[in-house]
């Protein structure tokens, strides 16, 4: 059965139409909202490329009903954490470092890092690593994004 809900993604008020209580929030995310950041990668919550805020906490959206989320909740997509004119500190160390090679996994890998940094704003090589180990890169950067997590913690 249809049902009718409004969430909150950066910032502003969603209106959406879900047939299914169990649809992800990943779905709705780009379908819906029309936001790229949030990316299906495994579907299973496995590999962090869908890793989206919610309330400051980081979640797996492909594996996140919908029907969970409440009306004062707030989303943060990476489009949330910075605009092209003020990009977040993570997004601009991420360019400084090119620490990109084809992007696919770098949603999940700021998302999952702009967490470790709010509640850590220093953190150590280790601590980063611990914090990255459930989010996949295939092409191996991985010195690259751990960098760029250290500059954007100095800056």
């Amino acid at each position: 059965m249809a049902a009718a809900k409004t969430i909150r993604v950066n910032g502003r008020a969603l209106s959406v139409t879900v047939d299914d209580g169990a649809t992800p929030l990943l779905y709705v995310l780009r379908n819906d909202a029309g936001l790229h950041g949030p990316r299906f990668g495994c579907g299973l919550g496995q590999c962090g490329a869908c890793t989206v805020h919610v309330n400051g906490e980081p979640v797996r959206s492909c594996t996140r009903p919908v029907s969970s989320i409440g009306p004062d909740d707030e989303i943060v997509t990476l489009e949330g954490l910075g605009t092209s004119d003020h990009p977040h500190l993570l997004q601009t160390a991420f360019i400084a470092e090119q620490a990109v090679q084809c992007g696919y996994c770098i949603n999940g890998m700021i998302m999952q890092a702009a967490a470790l940094l709010k509640k850590n704003p220093k953190p150590t090589v280790a601590q980063i690593k611990a914090a990255l180990d459930n989010n996949l890169c295939r092409c191996g950067t991985h010195l690259r994004i751990i960098r760029a997590i250290q500059r954007a913690s100095e800056a």
